[in-house]
């Protein structure tokens, strides 16, 4: 029988969703509690993979095992889970469901700060001078007209294409000091959003144009666009 488990996690000290040999992953924690709990050895596959430090508002999986009480795991789960990983959810599906190839699209946000605050150190990139914003929207909007993202996904990964259609992509303030920037895509590739999020800071501070930044879309390198943003900004708020 197949499972979907939906749950949330603070990444400041893990080494990303995936597990990892030289560091302590989300996914390692995860199967461990599950496992201690069905008293046999279960593989989570996760709807997306997120790097070290980033966060996830919520994230899904999927495991198969036998017939469950799924209210009573995910209450199980919370107690014996770390405090930074939090189960909403544990549902039973149709066995052909997959967590990552049935999901239709992703939502990242990114927040920034743009005064210093101490309660959301590890949750927002500081900004010590303030970008234009709507310039930054402006170039944002050119998204929209590529599906080819190259330029912003890290070098010899093993996916098929590096095609992804976006469906939002936008900076929105969320207090006096304090901006997230949204954006949903059917799929996306690794880094990629720090990667557009560090592309567009060089717009809001003056250093490339709108025209430039799409420039660095068509070029399909790298090496074109700009610093990736730091991780604690970044959290994957939906799955769809």
């Amino acid at each position: 029988m197949r499972y979907f488990i939906y749950f949330a996690y603070d990444g400041t000290r893990y080494h990303g969703w995936q597990i990892q040999p030289n560091g302590i992953s989300v996914q390692e924690t995860l199967q461990k509690g599950l496992s201690t709990l069905l008293r046999s050895e279960v593989e989570v596959v996760g709807a997306g993979r997120t790097d070290a430090g980033v966060h996830a508002r919520t994230m899904a999986a999927h495991f198969d095992a036998g017939e469950i009480d799924c209210p009573q795991l995910a209450y199980k789960l919370n107690k014996i889970l770390p405090p930074d990983i939090a189960v909403s959810k544990v549902e039973r599906v149709a066995d052909d469901l997959h967590a990552r190839f049935s999901a239709t699209s992703r939502t990242y946000h990114y927040y920034v700060a743009t005064a210093k605050d101490p309660f959301s150190r590890h949750r927002a990139m500081r900004l010590f001078h303030a970008p234009d914003f709507e310039r930054m929207n402006e170039a944002a909007r050119r998204l929209f007209d590529y599906m080819d993202f190259t330029s912003f996904s890290k070098l010899h990964t093993d996916v098929a294409t590096n095609n992804c259609c976006i469906m939002q992509a936008r900076w929105e303030p969320v207090s006096d000091h304090e901006w997230r920037f949204v954006i949903q895509a059917d799929r996306f590739l690794r880094n990629m959003v720090r990667a557009v999020v560090g592309t567009l800071f060089e717009v809001g501070r003056g250093k490339i144009t709108k025209e430039q930044f799409a420039q660095v879309i068509t070029q399909h390198n790298r090496c074109a666009a700009g610093d990736s943003a730091p991780a604690e900004g970044l959290f994957l708020t939906h799955i769809e």
